[in-house]
């Protein structure tokens, strides 16, 4: 849904050390001295530790799994009267069938429709027209297929027909009105490639409220205004990739970096495939993914453990235990040459550049999120200072490790956009340049020091708000095995050298493990 390339890149990232840099003058580090004490611990020098700071909040941790399999993360801080919900589903874009792209993300959407209570003002009404609807699409396609035009028409108007009676049977959004009502902030959700997270915050004295709903909602949601819905998300493929350049050039590029494995697929699914979905591809979809073993919940905040479990145990105990989905996706074989895509749009040309490299859970996944923010992390990064500062041929370039999620091999990618005057090939040379320094030139210890500062601040700041905190200990949670590891990082970041970097950096930036995607300017 972004129209501009850095926030459209910047949504896709979830790891610490990309976070656009904060430029710490005087004031704002006396301004974080006195208010975000976890970020002045990290910017003192390393002899300082901060290791009491994150035994305070290991002791603080409680993790419980009920009976069904659903496993809670639990941190208590009592600063402020609120807390923050997060609901991971361990499932995304790269999990879905093949024909039935976007699958994740509709169901997504779908999760916010409501219940048997909620959304509905007489839902005895509405269920049997939502199963008439339903009866109708199935005969819509046939007649489609058949051409039997008048036959198809008269099932177009009784469709019509059907879902405007439905729709006067929905109360819209009741379920934000609820939260909203409560003194609820922040109700959304994000899908990505491998993982569909649900978040809002709530004061500390509306924990059984958000109980109920939450489990609720996936304990029988009700996937209603199911077309009207899949409208607006071929709506927003359309805003995000056949109306946008930029969009468009990342779908080609991901499609020519990944041949096999589903990290080539859009999240939000290819226009064919979201117009073939039916209710029943989203419930099978559910049925097998939304189960309690696949759920993983974190809460921080002001509450209390064992009031925690015991209305956990209350509310989402009431799921049934099933197993958990088994995830068998094809290995990526080895880059063996270079690749190349190129796409014209009447736009400001953009140079992408992209290298695999392995998953997060590899012992130097630290050294290739270090070496990204060497090269591109906010305005004292090498790319920024070369390209954009000194010979002015960029007018951004970055860079992000961890494209398009980083459960397996994934790319280290890396973008430039051009400035007037100059071409993707002046910028590509540019860029190859400085990512060809880290294999011939050791990184200097003050160099690397600064950018460890800034990892070391990054990822305390993240932790510092109750969301940040329960999003990340959910990250590690699922994709490392256990939430203990995020408080791993700080060491894993000290322990890089200016030999990890360039041993890393010339077993990836190799030609035949490169991607390039050159968006060109056309005239309209």
């Amino acid at each position: 849904m972004n129209k501009t390339i850095f926030p459209w890149f910047l949504g896709m990232v979830n790891n610490f050390l990309l976070r656009r840099l904060l430029f710490f003058t005087l004031a704002l580090f006396m301004t974080c001295w006195f208010w975000m004490p976890e970020v002045a611990l990290a910017l003192q020098p390393p002899a300082a530790s901060i290791q009491p700071y994150l035994d305070r909040v290991i002791k603080q941790l409680t993790e419980f799994r009920l009976d069904n399999g659903l496993k809670f993360i639990v941190l208590e801080r009592h600063q402020a009267p609120v807390v923050s919900f997060v609901t991971y589903a361990d499932v995304g874009g790269i999990d879905e069938p093949d024909g039935k792209t976007g699958l994740a993300h509709f169901l997504e959407h779908l999760a916010f429709k409501g219940t048997k209570r909620i959304g509905t003002t007489d839902y005895q009404a509405e269920q049997p027209l939502l199963e008439r609807l339903e009866e109708l699409d199935k005969k819509i396609r046939i007649a489609t297929t058949k051409a039997q035009k008048e036959e198809l028409t008269q099932l177009q108007a009784e469709f019509k027909t059907v879902e405007s009676q439905a729709l006067k049977l929905v109360k819209q959004n009741e379920m934000g009105r609820i939260v909203e009502q409560a003194g609820g902030v922040g109700l959304n959700a994000t899908t990505s490639s491998e993982a569909t997270r649900y978040f809002y915050s709530f004061p500390a004295n509306k924990l059984e409220l958000w109980m109920s709903l939450e489990s609720e909602r996936f304990l029988e949601p009700v996937f209603r205004e199911f077309y009207k819905e899949k409208d607006v998300i071929l709506e927003e493929r359309r805003m995000r990739v056949e109306n946008s350049p930029i969009g468009a050039m990342i779908e080609k590029f991901i499609d020519t970096a990944f041949k096999v494995h589903p990290y080539r697929r859009p999240v939000i699914g290819y226009d064919e495939d979201i117009r073939n979905l039916t209710p029943d591809d989203v419930e099978q979809f559910f049925a097998t993914y939304y189960v309690p073993s696949n759920l993983t919940i974190a809460i921080v905040g002001d509450v209390y453990p064992n009031e925690v479990k015991r209305l956990a145990q209350a509310y989402f105990g009431r799921y049934p235990a099933r197993p958990k989905p088994k995830q068998q996706l094809p290995i990526e074989p080895p880059q063996t040459e270079t690749r190349e895509v190129s796409l014209e749009f009447p736009s400001q040309p953009l140079y992408l550049e992209g290298y695999h490299r392995p998953s997060v859970n590899h012992p130097d996944d630290v050294v290739y999120e270090i070496m990204g923010s060497l090269l591109s992390n906010g305005r004292t990064s090498r790319l920024y200072k070369s390209l954009v500062e000194k010979q002015r041929i960029a007018l951004n370039a970055q860079g992000f490790s961890g494209f398009p999620g980083d459960k397996a091999p994934n790319l280290m990618l890396f973008y430039a956009l051009t400035a007037p005057g100059n071409t993707v090939d002046d910028v590509a040379k540019a860029l190859r340049k400085e990512i060809d320094k880290l294999k011939t030139e050791l990184v200097s210890a003050e160099e690397l020091q600064r950018v460890k500062t800034q990892a070391r601040a990054g990822l305390l700041r993240n932790l510092d708000s109750n969301m940040g905190m329960a999003q990340q200990l959910l990250e590690y949670e699922v994709k490392t095995g256990s939430w203990r590891n995020l408080f791993k990082q700080l060491d894993q970041i000290a322990a890089v050298t200016p030999a990890d970097i360039q041993r890393v950096a010339k077993a990836t930036f190799i030609p035949e493990n490169r991607t390039i995607g050159k968006l060109l300017s056309k005239k309209a």
